[in-house]
């Protein structure tokens, strides 16, 4: 008992420091450990097996709506990189590059990809004649570096893990369908795997990615009111084709320049997860997501017939579900604790009378609801507890951002929400940049999105009164 109370006083409470709560859990969860690199971080199983079942179930998404991986270098020549000036410009400060190779200095400084559009640009300048070779829909899965001057676990690292897409296309309006078409992938996907609702909307020109025309952005609410930017979906137009010389042929024999877009997810994901889901005894992963669905733990494992039984329930329920059985000689204390530090999301327990009454007991980890189930029945139950739990982590997601979502009129009302009520204001703008970096500048409050779903809460803007032109979610961010 001694041993289990010690594992849960690991962590922070997250009411008495959020961050720290948020550092405890993820070293003591096992998801992380920190490498000899500042702001490089270690990929431990429990995390990397997180990040593959995203990978793997947006992977199966994007190549629904047609697009194909592809695998760039990670090197990209400085002469490449500053071809298009405010894409340089914006990656500038966080570029690393590679100035020595084999003892000799090189000719030309290599940059680390911090992004790949440049390296795709000069790909499609190569491979795209005509209509006939359009659009390109490519995708890669890969690491970026970006010299960061504070990182933090999963949220902001020198090194992570992403995906970026990149596409061509012969006409803007193909550009924008696709843009926004995979934006709502990333939105579906969080919504309906990760149980995290976004708000979905276009970013401020201050804010959208640099040489872009429009940036797309899906936005979700940490618990502790924090907004997380969770994917972006950028719209080129020709800038990027123009910059590299990208043209085609187009059917009335005309030499036009193609339309491009990108748009990324990464590991930061993983943090909203653990923001978002997680509590004071540890992680909460959503069943869809979690590499291990059920763990079963036998209760007096080494009396007779008790092993033999959780393996038995751990073949039956492999057949539709992610299972394992913890046989270790730690005590059953102690194994609860650890389940539910590591966020698995059901454990069934199976002891000596359990079995004598053909029963289990089946434990959320969300709710710690315990649910006696007749073993005939265990495979079904198991996949409605699933089920509920899936649905009932992304209401509660919803109803937490809902509940802190405030709404301001005037500025004196819009700083009393940013100071004294974590989480989004709504307010409205006159779309100029004076007034927002004016809010930066007063309230450390940025600008999330102008959301696709527009309300009206007022007329004149929230800061200088003139007329508002279009209603923003404002927030402080990680």
């Amino acid at each position: 008992m001694a041993q289990e109370k010690k594992l849960v006083e690991a962590i922070t409470s997250m009411e008495e420091d959020f961050a720290q709560w948020y550092t405890d859990v993820v070293k003591k969860a096992e998801l992380i450990d920190y490498s000899s690199v500042r702001g490089c971080m270690i990929l431990r199983p429990n995390g990397y097996a997180i990040w593959e079942n995203i990978q793997k179930q947006m992977d199966a998404r994007f190549k629904e709506t047609g697009v194909e991986n592809v695998y760039m270098p990670m090197f990209i020549p400085e002469s490449l990189l500053q071809k298009e000036k405010d894409h340089v410009e914006g990656f500038a400060p966080e570029v690393a590059w590679v100035t020595y190779g084999g003892g000799q200095q090189l000719q030309e400084r290599l940059c680390i990809r911090p992004t790949s559009e440049t390296l795709f640009c000069d790909l499609y300048s190569n491979i795209v004649h005509s209509y006939r070779d359009l659009p390109k829909l490519y995708n890669q899965w890969c690491s970026v570096v970006r010299w960061e001057k504070t990182t933090r676990p999963f949220l902001r690292s020198m090194e992570f893990l992403w995906q970026e897409g990149h596409t061509a296309h012969a006409t803007a309006e193909e550009a924008e369908e696709r843009t926004k078409q995979m934006l709502n992938v990333y939105a579906d996907f969080c919504e309906e795997v990760l149980a995290i609702p976004m708000i979905k909307g276009r970013k401020t020109e201050k804010e959208k990615f640099a040489g872009a025309e429009a940036t797309y952005t899906i936005e979700a609410m940490m618990h502790d009111g924090k907004a997380l930017q969770s994917g972006t979906s950028h719209n080129f137009g020709d800038g990027f084709a123009k910059a590299f010389g990208i043209q085609y042929t187009d059917k009335d024999n005309q030499l036009k320049y193609v339309h491009q877009t990108s748009w990324g997810m990464s590991t930061r994901i993983i943090g909203a997860i653990i923001m978002v889901h997680g509590d004071n005894s540890g992680l909460v992963l959503p069943p869809k997501i979690a590499p291990i669905q059920v763990m079963v733990i036998p209760i007096a494992q080494h009396k007779e017939g008790v092993l033999d039984k959780a393996y038995e329930l751990q073949k039956r329920l492999a057949v539709g579900y992610r299972v394992k059985v913890d046989d270790t000689d730690k005590s059953p204390g102690w194994k609860f604790s650890e389940q539910e530090m590591h966020g698995i999301p059901i454990r069934i327990e199976i002891g000596p009378k359990d079995i004598e009454a053909n029963q289990a007991v089946v434990v959320r980890r969300d709710t710690r609801e315990k649910i006696v189930v007749s073993l005939e029945e265990l495979e079904h139950r198991v996949g409605e507890i699933l089920d509920a739990m899936q649905k009932e982590m992304l209401g509660r997601a919803r109803t937490h951002r809902d509940a802190h979502t405030s709404v301001a009129k005037t500025y004196e009302e819009f700083k009393d929400a940013i100071a004294n009520k974590p989480g989004f204001v709504k307010a409205m703008w006159c779309k100029n940049e004076a007034c927002e970096n004016k809010i930066k500048e007063d309230t450390t409050a940025t600008s999330r999105c102008m959301p696709f779903e527009q309300e009206t809460i007022g007329t004149t803007c929230v800061c200088c009164g003139k007329p508002a032109k279009v209603m923003v979610y404002w927030g402080k961010a990680y």
